[in-house]
């Protein structure tokens, strides 16, 4: 069938909607047969009813995993085992690549390009990753003396839960499910309520690829219910979430509040892409101004919400950046040329108004977009935003917005920007652009964010660690270092004497 706009729309009205749980090998309707209704961002239409899973479904998929994890099925199975499980996954999500990545646009909002291109892709490449991972990872004998053997041993957490977010569904939530799968762990999936639709269809993949019953699991319902239940149940060894930094501390006192179980978290960013005087290339780095802020709408704990220029070059960036958001035209999320799909929802669409009409109040200027569009259609879209002479203190200069709306800070030097991308509660991503190289190092060192991209944007490979510094979080995911937050380091003595 040919890639356009009325076949995805095709074939949008011929999908079955599945949004039962997945409980114990089974997709099952919640114990009390709640449900809520699954709205498209795209058309503002239902899509259909999910179930709203709460405590009594979470003790029955905690016990589920325990089961599980105890019998061994999975964590004892020898590690080429999981490894060949794990590849099989991976192989089924790209198999349904197109029926993944419709459920992802009409669920979440973005463009069909993007969740062929980038979403699925990215999903299945990190499964692999770590279930190549696998039977690569040494445990190690610690350097003692003649007289003793002393062994340092990776061993599974027991059941992990993960809260993940509506802005990558499926990306997210690979992020946590390949190290802890591999490692041996049983695992529980909440999906945001926003967007739960391709969790629940992943779950019928895993099994298929002979994830055993009661390994996998997913919940979905809402964060006061199914995901408070999870960070509070006493049988659950560990939390990884990613979401705002307000719920993020709440999962800290579930924690305290229960067993102390581990508490994992990826929050909000409110990130500095700064450009001095010395840009190498202004044309470039304008146009990865532009698309840091506005890919997926903005909504993007990394997204490149301050931009910091140097005052020498302030005009002819803002130019730039100005006529990109311009160009940039939020359109049909099932069309394959759209580049700016739908806002997830009506409150995040309000939220992200809100903060544009703070930033008009507060003065900042306003060189582009700053309006709801396409309302004929029924959708929550908002048009590529650009705010000049924002201050420091403004309300959209300290404060995620998780929209396409961007706000430039002029200063004076190098050092002013630092101390600017530094002065507030987020840490997560920074960038400086410049041609000298012995500043980028200084700057980068300077920066408390837990990835400084330099000359660059949003680079990213499963290689590398993802977290940050301050309240955007705690731990790190992708890369082997992942593999902390999902195992216990025991240590064995062997006394040799």
């Amino acid at each position: 069938m040919p890639d356009t706009a009325a076949n995805w729309h095709e074939r949008a009205r011929a999908l079955e909607i599945n949004g039962r749980a997945f409980i114990d090998g089974r997709y099952v309707d919640a114990a009390s047969g709640a449900t809520f209704d699954c709205v498209s961002p795209v058309d503002g239409r239902v899509l259909g009813r999910v179930a709203s899973t709460d405590a009594a479904d979470a003790d029955v998929a905690v016990a589920s995993a325990r089961r599980a994890f105890e019998s061994g099925v999975w964590a004892h199975q020898p590690p080429r085992e999981r490894k060949r499980v794990l590849l099989r996954f991976a192989e089924l999500i790209l198999a349904h690549r197109d029926e993944l990545a419709l459920l992802e646009t009409l669920d979440m909002g973005k463009p069909i390009a993007d969740s062929l291109a980038v979403d699925i892709p990215a999903t299945a490449r990190c499964i692999a990753w770590y279930a190549e991972a696998i039977d690569k990872v040494y445990d190690e004998v610690a350097p003692t003396s003649r007289d003793a053997l002393a062994l340092i041993t990776r061993e599974p957490v027991g059941v992990v839960a993960a809260i993940v977010p509506w802005n990558f569904p499926l990306i997210m939530a690979a992020w946590k499910i390949g190290p802890a799968l591999a490692a041996g762990n049983s695992f529980i999936l909440k999906p945001s309520e926003k967007s739960p639709l391709t969790a629940i269809r992943i779950a019928g993949l895993a099994a298929e690829a002979g994830i055993p019953d009661g390994v996998f699991n997913v919940l979905p319902g809402f964060g006061h219910t199914a995901g408070k239940s999870l960070a509070l149940h006493m049988d659950v060894d560990c939390i990884g979430f990613t979401g705002s930094t307000r719920t993020g501390k709440l999962m800290l006192q579930y924690s305290g509040q229960s067993n102390m179980k581990r508490v994992w978290l990826e929050c909000g960013g409110k990130s500095p892409n700064i450009i001095l005087a010395d840009c190498p290339d202004l044309d470039r780095a304008a146009a990865t101004a532009a698309s840091g802020i506005f890919f997926n709408q903005g909504e993007m704990c990394t997204a490149a919400s301050r931009l910091v220029v140097e005052e020498q070059v302030r005009d002819a960036v803002l130019e730039k950046v100005a006529a990109a958001a311009r160009r940039l035209v939020a359109g049909d999320p099932l069309d394959p040329g759209t580049r700016l799909g739908a806002i997830v929802d009506d409150i995040q669409m309000k939220t992200v108004l809100g903060y544009i009409e703070s930033g008009r109040s507060e003065g900042a200027a306003v060189l582009a977009g700053g309006a709801r569009v396409r309302q004929d259609t029924g959708g929550y879209y908002v048009e590529p935003t650009v705010f000049a002479d924002v201050r420091p203190d403004m309300k959209i200069a300290r404060e995620e917005i998780f929209g396409p709306v961007l706000a430039a800070i002029t200063v004076r030097d190098a050092e002013e920007a630092v101390a600017v991308g530094n002065g507030v509660e987020y840490g997560l991503a920074a960038a400086v652009w410049t041609s000298d190289v012995r500043k980028a190092h200084r700057i980068a060192r300077a920066l408390r964010a837990g990835m400084v991209y330099v000359n660059c944007y949003d680079a990213d490979d499963i290689t590398v660690p993802f977290g940050g510094y301050k309240q955007s979080g705690i731990g790190r995911d992708k890369s082997l270092h992942a593999f902390d937050k999902y195992t216990e380091i025991k240590t064995t003595w062997i006394d040799l004497s």
